[in-house]
């Protein structure tokens, strides 16, 4: 199985971000950690039910980070999937919660919703017929038959595509399907999110990484040997330089940075994120790695909270 693992972006305020996923746009939150590299710092994972693959999207909320700034070299947009016929419900709850969102568009023969997060993170729901079909996660708000079915997939704004559409074929298992302008889509046998777009943008302004924008994407290894199979192409015929396996605690991951300076990932399937709490309750609690659970008092002192402040 190839496609997308999950999502991680940049976001300001932590509370709003919580909100926002969690009641907004119904995503169940997965998994309240921190930052490895940063434990000052939360990391939040929003996903379907069980935190599947193809569903995580994950911030970094840093409480004073400045706004990014699209432009090359970065991610352009991120879409969800939803039932074709749930584009409606999404437009009225977006105008009746005061979401900014544009109007219907169409790309590749979709219906295509996009709109933006409180740090003006750029998103946007696709229509699939038959969606209705897979199985939806609700938060007692958004109804079931209408939740987000995970991803859809991702746009890359860059100033040249091919090497890294050769990266995509060649080792994450992805294959063009489809032109439009300047837009190339390439797809992957993924159900959730199969989907990766390449808006070649010659000659724009590069992008400033901050909260609204994306930190990386990560790419799925079915396991460790997966993992090394793909490292090793990216070595050997992309001149790529990936770093050493990093322990995630839900997955085990190697980062590089594609031919036009994104972050990727390849992240394993393995353990996933029942691997230290029951699906029945992701989420619910603090959760650290071995290394940082000695420190477990020092770090809780210093998180946001997430309970709203009573009037």
């Amino acid at each position: 199985m190839s496609g997308i693992h999950h999502v991680t972006a940049i976001a300001g305020n932590a509370l709003r971000n919580f909100d926002f996923y969690t009641r907004a746009l119904g995503l169940r939150f997965v998994k309240k950690t921190v930052n490895f590299d940063d434990p000052g710092t939360y990391h939040f994972y929003y996903g379907d039910e069980a935190g599947n693959p193809g569903t995580i999207l994950t911030f970094f909320p840093w409480e004073n980070a400045a706004p990014g700034r699209g432009g090359v070299g970065q991610t352009q947009q991120t879409a969800f999937r939803v039932p074709a016929r749930s584009l409606g419900y999404w437009t009225h709850r977006f105008i009746e919660k005061g979401i900014a969102h544009e109007a219907l568009e169409k790309r590749f023969g979709e219906s295509v919703l996009p709109f933006t997060d409180p740090d003006c993170m750029s998103l946007a729901l696709v229509g699939i017929p038959g969606a209705e079909n897979e199985a939806g996660w609700s938060n007692g708000d958004v109804p079931a038959e209408h939740a987000i079915r995970g991803f859809h997939g991702v746009t890359l704004l860059l100033e040249k595509a091919e090497k890294t559409s050769a990266i995509l074929t060649d080792v994450f298992g992805f294959a063009e399907t489809g032109r439009e302008g300047s837009i190339i889509r390439l797809k992957a046998d993924a159900a959730h999110g199969g989907i990766v777009d390449i808006y070649e943008a010659g000659g724009f302004l590069p992008g400033r990484q901050g909260a609204g924008s994306v930190h990386h994407i990560a790419f799925r290894a079915v396991d460790d040997a997966d993992q090394a199979a793909m490292a090793k192409k990216l070595v050997q015929k992309h001149g790529m330089h990936p770093t050493e396996q990093k322990d995630r605690n839900y997955f085990r991951s190697v980062y590089f940075r594609e031919p036009g300076g994104i972050l990727f990932e390849i992240a394993t399937d393995i353990p996933g994120f029942a691997v230290d709490e029951p699906v029945e309750s992701l989420g619910e609690h603090l959760k650290l790695p071995a290394f940082l659970e000695k420190h477990r008092a020092e770090i809780k002192k210093v998180l946001p909270s997430l309970e709203r402040e009573s009037a």
